[in-house]
């Protein structure tokens, strides 16, 4: 039996690549869930819960995007086009992120609702990000 290896696949996520783009999703989304939960009860330690899930969410998800950059400038210059979409879905999530960070830190009644909807904003780009990074294939291949 012969391996034939396709040309069209990237190089595969580095591992620790893949470990810290693991956080940022479920922390964001710990983060919208306590946000949810604040707005259906109003116990103040759930907007807490929100802002320290934020700030997790914020340093792992800004270790990724470092990580992201560093790889660019080692990746062949086909594949920086595809990592530079990547790069962007990462540093939109932060930034959002960061702004979400700071409508939490403000006085816990006084972060709905605009602190649920950049929840929602927030979960969604580091859902993108994710499957962005994970998926790591080229224009035209089929999976």
């Amino acid at each position: 039996m012969v391996a034939i290896a396709t040309p069209g696949f990237a190089r595969p996520l580095h591992p620790f690549h893949a470990i810290l783009l693991a956080f940022p999703l479920p922390l964001f989304l710990g983060a919208l869930l306590s946000d949810l939960a604040f707005g259906a009860n109003y116990h103040q330690q759930w907007a807490n819960f929100a802002s320290w899930l934020i700030a997790g969410g914020l340093v792992m998800g800004g270790f990724a995007l470092a990580w992201a950059v560093v790889e660019l400038f080692l990746l062949p210059r086909p594949q920086r086009r595809w990592q530079g979409f990547y790069i962007m879905a990462l540093l939109v999530m932060w930034g959002l992120g960061f702004v979400n960070a700071l409508v939490h830190a403000k006085d816990a009644w006084a972060t709905m609702p605009e602190g649920l909807w950049l929840s929602i904003a927030t979960v969604l780009l580091a859902l993108l990000a994710s499957w962005m990074g994970y998926s790591r294939f080229e224009r035209g291949d089929v999976r």
